[in-house]
């Protein structure tokens, strides 16, 4: 099967679409302005660093323990309503903040109770876009994606100071409502509403919210169980060093300058491989990449050991984000391969999973940068990346037999859809690939770097 590439234009001509890119949009833009709103709210308040790095980094956790438990509502309810009623939760959850004579902790666990929303409105959204979008207009539309989500980071950051500014801090937070409410409009306007995904064997939805259903759903299937650790193994390793930047910056003999430059470096990487995956490279091409990008994100970081100029390193970031592109069709991959009824728990896993390992393996870094100097555990990190994912090499899925019968089906059923299966196109053999901030603090307010979702 070869799909024929899809344009821009093409992805934006899908109407539901362009309100769900809208949504998606404010939707990140709000977690970004809350996150940073509450934390300064809660520093001025209480002159606490601790309590206000709490606050910034309360996403992590909330993935981490509502992750699992709360993205399997996304098989559970119609994914456009679950969608609708976190944004309206949210909306009207973040104003309790700007009341005055709220404690330091009642701020902090009221933005954890807000956070704990944004698992089940990612999965909810990751699962419903393989049903709004065919053909290569699904992976394109994930680049567009992971391009915009970089943005709105810069803009999110730029934008919290500028409202806490012109509004003060309390009158922020009630713009940041605002980028919900408008979210949530845009979903009732613009996306039609589906039925609760049925079970194979008739019924109207999939039982358990637990994450042993997602695991189990992953982790009884090859191709899901591979693309995850390639995910898993390969943003660990090479986001490790996105911890270590303030001090790789003071042992170059930089400031926060430099600090800045070392962090927009992977991100813009990212945002070019984004571009080239989804515009400049065909649809049957971009599965035999991903294991090659895989390997080569982390390799470059080997060269980092060697203490090269400062402007080397810049490059060497760069090209280390444009390799991490390989999540991008990753992500088409792993949409297309789950079962329509098990997709929330799904990339809930997922999710949850890189989450942990991204915090993890920043944590590991800062904690290794106080005995090794920041290049060599960035250049150590790197390697270790790139022979994980030449480790996973034997068990990436290659192309079935049109013979093939069947396969299990996690609920016990029978998948039937053989070749036939959108997901099928891209089960094509893979080529050898070509092995190539302040310690342990969250990029980007807790968020995630990945495209799933």
């Amino acid at each position: 099967m070869t799909e024929h590439p899809a344009t821009y234009a093409q992805v934006f001509a899908v109407r539901e679409y362009r309100y769900l890119f809208g949504a998606y949009l404010l939707s990140l833009l709000g977690d970004q302005l809350t996150a940073i709103t509450v934390a300064y709210l809660v520093y001025t308040g209480t002159g606490s660093a601790s309590l206000a790095a709490a606050a910034f980094a309360s996403s992590y956790l909330a993935w981490l323990t509502g992750g699992p438990l709360l993205s399997g509502l996304a098989d559970r309810l119609p994914r456009r309503r679950l969608m609708i009623g976190c944004d309206l939760a949210r909306a009207l959850l973040i104003p309790l903040a700007a009341l005055p004579g709220l404690s330091a902790p009642t701020l902090v666990g009221l933005l954890f109770v807000v956070n704990l929303l944004r698992p089940p409105f990612v999965a909810a959204r990751a699962a419903l876009m393989p049903e709004v979008l065919d053909g290569d207009r699904y992976p394109v539309a994930n680049g567009v994606d992971n391009i915009s989500a970089q943005v709105v980071q810069v803009v999110g950051f730029a934008a919290g100071g500028s409202l806490v500014a012109v509004f003060s801090l309390r009158g922020a937070l009630l713009v940041d409502a605002a980028t919900f409410l408008v979210s949530a409009l845009l979903i009732i306007v613009g996306v039609r509403p589906r039925p609760v995904p049925a079970r194979p064997d008739g019924h109207g939805h999939t039982s358990g919210l637990g994450p042993a259903i997602g695991l189990r759903v992953i982790f009884t299937d090859h191709r899901l169980r591979a693309y995850v650790l390639v995910l898993w193994l390969a943003s660990a390793f090479v986001y490790a060093a996105e911890g270590l930047m303030a001090p790789l910056a003071v042992q170059y003999g930089g400031g926060p300058g430099t600090v800045g430059l070392l962090l927009a470096a992977a991100p813009l990487g990212m945002g070019v491989g984004g571009v080239v995956f989804t515009r400049f490279c065909p649809p049957d091409v971009r599965p035999r990449l991903i294991l090659p990008l895989a390997a080569l994100s982390g390799a470059v970081l080997v060269v980092v050991w060697t203490f090269p100029p400062l402007w080397a390193v810049l490059g060497l970031l760069v090209l280390a984000g444009a390799g991490s592109a390989f999540a991008i069709p990753l992500n088409a991959l792993f949409g297309r391969a789950v079962p329509a009824e098990y997709r929330g728990r799904a990339f809930g896993v997922a999710i949850t999973g890189l989450a942990g390992l991204q915090g993890m393996a920043m944590l590991l870094a800062g904690l290794a940068a106080d005995h090794w100097a920041a290049t060599t555990v960035i250049g150590v990190s790197g390697l270790l990346g790139a022979v994980a994912v030449l480790a996973v090499v034997p068990l990436w899925p290659r192309r079935r037999s049109s013979r093939s019968g069947p396969t299990a089906h996690p609920s016990g059923h029978r998948d039937t859809t053989s070749q036939s299966d959108s997901s099928a196109a891209f089960d094509a053999p893979l080529e050898q690939p070509r092995t190539t901030s302040t310690a342990a603090e969250p990029s980007a307010g807790g968020s995630v770097r990945s495209t799933l979702g």
